[in-house]
């Protein structure tokens, strides 16, 4: 049984991943400045993240990639850290509880 404290900081550390992939998917089709609301809403959710590890981001790194950037630290986090605070060696495919449980939704919604 996975105790309630790692569900809910993975579905928060999910929610930040996913936000910033969203951003960056975004900045694709629109600017930063642009006005469109969900645009807006991302950036406005998304920059005191980025700016947490502006210190730890390359220079080189422009528009989107510096989303995609902080992401995969999320990613890595919840991939690594979390399994080893947990006890587990490997946890496998889906073992993510947010997406695991998106994905379950999606099953029992289509089948």
């Amino acid at each position: 049984m996975v105790p309630t404290w790692a569900i809910v900081l993975d579905y928060v550390l999910g929610m930040i991943m996913w936000t910033l992939i969203g951003r960056a998917a975004m900045n694709i089709f629109q600017r930063e400045d642009s006005t469109f609301f969900f645009m807006r809403v991302f950036v406005k959710y998304t920059n005191p993240i980025i700016k947490i590890f502006r210190p730890i981001t390359p220079s080189f790194l422009f528009g989107g990639f510096i989303a995609l950037y902080v992401a995969w630290f999320f990613y890595l986090f919840r991939f690594y850290a979390m399994p080893y605070l947990l006890g587990y060696d490997v946890l496998g495919m889906l073992s993510f509880p947010l997406e695991s449980d998106f994905s379950k939704q999606l099953y029992q919604l289509f089948n």
